[in-house]
């Protein structure tokens, strides 16, 4: 039961991660570039959530 928890949490919070690095793809066409796109996503703690969830994901299938 634990490891289902986990990877329960770890794909909430892949899922809020990937939903914001869209979200914020939509700077694109106003004109960055995509140097700069990863440069912003770089300095906002919520895009490291996705790294985060798919790390939490790993974790849960190898134990599980």
């Amino acid at each position: 039961m634990r490891y289902i928890l986990l990877f329960l949490i770890g794909f909430g919070l892949a899922v809020a991660g990937g939903v914001t690095l869209i979200v914020y793809m939509n700077f694109l066409p106003a004109g960055i570039t995509w140097f700069e796109y990863l440069m912003f996503i770089k300095s906002r703690p919520e895009c490291y959530l996705l790294p985060i969830g798919f790390l939490l994901i790993g974790i849960a299938i190898s134990l599980g």
